[in-house]
């Protein structure tokens, strides 16, 4: 964009100043107002938004319905003591219950780290154990269980972090680890290693359907299905963190829906909030009452707040009145086909992947550049000329872009997208 004027670089010195950093450069566009898949700046730039804020907004920026709900909820019940349940928390727990009758038990949260944190302290009560197994390129959170589940970041500069905790890697068909064995046998042989290396208490294993931090890595068809098999056969439950893939992001529903496999535990977070600060850990009747037979705790401040249970209902209602998954099926292909079209013409460009509204590119070593830094270039690039397109820059998936519109996005806004992507990255790479 534009170079900052006085007041956006008195603005910037203020934040240098103020703020405390949490492993991420500040952008230079500075929003003042957003609205459906645009952001606004106080000169009237605007920035395309193709990643729902922080991956979350998935009806856009300030949807009215979702507007008038906070009006309304923060004017009659917005918090309450802990203990105390409201109707649209119950409300909320039902209507999740009716997308997956199997998981009829439901606890509301703030944040996906904090429900991941839950789901983790649930398994280990109700297994008796305390092992915890994930993918290596992980990403479930910054707090302790949470972020020892995590292998992707952030495990350097803070001292041991809690022990049991182990990792195999995911499959990737783009660059797979061994040429010639297939992700069952890499599966297989992953879990041999986990059961020499563990003291048998194998509580859970916690998996992203597409690790979305970790590259965009999309789990294979019949895999879910695998490694269900293998946590039934260790005596460990199944936990799935949907933050990102919930509520229609990927074509349906929930991710874990394309393969018909049932997770023991499901996390919701991100997208049930639409933005909002709202999270869910969802189980069944068999677990929670053992659960509660085994005293399991996790009482917070915000446990089952009514105010952020009013938005969830508010944004489910309107995912499943207005076919919002499908949407997201017949947008994403619009999408992938536009993205395949820029590999095609861009010889960087390696890999194009991922469901309905959450794709990845995947760049490549060209020329004398190498994949991350081509990658960082067209983000760069791609701001300033008013496309916000998310690149994860840290850890084991670098040179992979994330793109995740919103899924009431228009077919114009994909299409400018589309465009405005081409032009990045022919300004980095050529044709």
């Amino acid at each position: 964009m534009t170079s900052p004027d006085g007041a956006t670089a008195s603005f910037r010195s203020r934040a240098d100043r103020h703020l405390l950093r949490y492993g991420c450069d500040f952008a230079n566009f500075v929003p003042v107002k957003a609205q459906g898949s645009w952001l606004y700046d106080a000169d009237g730039g605007r920035m395309l938004d193709f990643t729902s804020g922080q991956m979350s907004s998935i009806l856009g920026h300030s949807h009215p319905e979702v507007v008038a709900t906070i009006r309304e909820a923060s004017a009659t019940l917005d918090h309450l003591f802990s203990a105390m349940i409201s109707e649209p928390v119950v409300g909320l727990a039902e209507k999740l219950a009716e997308q997956v009758p199997e998981l009829s038990r439901t606890m509301l949260l703030s944040t996906g780290g904090e429900s991941n944190e839950a789901a983790i302290k649930l398994a280990k009560t109700v297994t008796g154990k305390w092992e915890i197994v994930a993918f290596s390129r992980s990403y479930h959170g910054v707090t302790a269980g949470a972020a020892a589940a995590t292998f992707k970041i952030g495990r350097g500069g803070v001292g041991p972090l809690p022990p049991g905790y182990y990792a195999i890697p995911a499959p990737n068909a783009y660059k797979p680890r061994f040429v010639g064995v297939d992700w069952r046998q890499e599966l297989d042989d992953a879990f041999r290693q986990v059961d020499q290396q563990c003291t048998g208490n194998l509580a859970a294993f916690i998996a992203e359907p597409i690790l979305s931090s970790g590259g965009v890595i999309d789990l294979p068809l019949g895999y879910l299905a695998a490694l269900k098999a293998h946590c039934e056969a260790r005596g460990m439950l199944l936990i799935l963190d949907e933050a990102q893939t919930g509520l229609g992001r990927t074509g349906t529903m929930f991710a874990f829906q394309r393969d018909g496999v049932i997770p023991d535990i499901l996390t919701l977070s991100k997208t049930l909030g639409a933005g909002m600060p709202l999270a869910a850990v969802m189980t069944s009747d068999r677990i929670a009452a053992i659960a509660d037979e085994r005293g399991f705790f996790f009482y917070t401040t915000h446990v089952n707040d009514p105010l952020p249970a009013a938005v969830g209902l508010k944004v489910l209602e309107i995912v499943l009145r207005d076919h919002l998954a499908e949407r997201a099926k017949v947008a994403g292909e619009r999408l992938a086909t536009g993205l395949m079209r820029l590999k095609q013409r861009y010889a960087c460009i390696g890999d194009v992947r991922g469901r309905g509204l959450m794709r990845g590119i995947e760049f490549t070593d060209f020329g004398a550049k190498d994949a991350t830094r081509i990658s960082n270039e067209v983000t760069y690039a791609a701001m300033d000329i008013g496309l916000a397109a998310n690149l994860v820059r840290s850890g084991t998936s670098g040179g992979v872009m994330r793109i995740a519109p919103p899924l009431t996005v228009s077919d114009e806004d994909i299409d400018e997208g589309l465009e405005l992507l081409d032009r990045a990255v022919a300004a980095v790479a050529g044709h």
